[in-house]
């Protein structure tokens, strides 16, 4: 039984990472007309924000190897990274972050990537679900076959 409940460990952390992702992508977008001024380090514009994903392992116990073994148990988002792209500068004289040349950043945040990875990790999700969803079935039939 512990089996069945590792694969409901890893399906959940799936889940956790990728709602991760998808709250930042969202969080992207919602912040993709926020302002800035150009090279003013007071009022930097919004940088877009990617997490980065990392295995979880688990060390195997096995007495007749000498070298530890590994097995992936999940996945883990270890931090999130802002883009090191520079600010989009749109000419807006009037604008009232515009510096003295006229120019306002804008983050540099494409809308067709956001979109893109936000079906990714929506794919991602759902892979995950499923997943879940066959360990939780395979869990409930192993029990009616235990009942006889």
């Amino acid at each position: 039984m512990a089996g069945f409940f590792t694969s409901f460990a890893i399906s959940a952390s799936g889940l956790t990472a990728e709602r991760l992702r998808l709250d930042l992508i969202s969080n992207n977008i919602a912040n993709m007309n926020t302002t800035g001024r150009p090279n003013d380090p007071n009022n930097p514009p919004y940088r877009r924000r990617i997490p980065l994903f990392a295995q979880i392992l688990r060390q195997e116990e096995d007495a007749g190897v000498s070298q530890p073994l590994f097995s992936g148990a999940g996945v883990r988002v270890t931090k999130v990274l802002e883009d090191s792209n520079p600010p989009r500068l749109v000419y807006d004289p009037s604008h009232p972050d515009a510096d003295e040349k006229g120019y306002v950043a804008y983050p540099n945040i494409n809308v067709v990537n956001e979109m893109v990875n936000m079906i990714t990790a929506t794919r991602a999700y759902e892979a995950n679900v499923t997943a879940l969803n066959a360990a939780k079935d395979i869990a409930l039939k192993a029990m009616e076959i235990g009942r006889g």
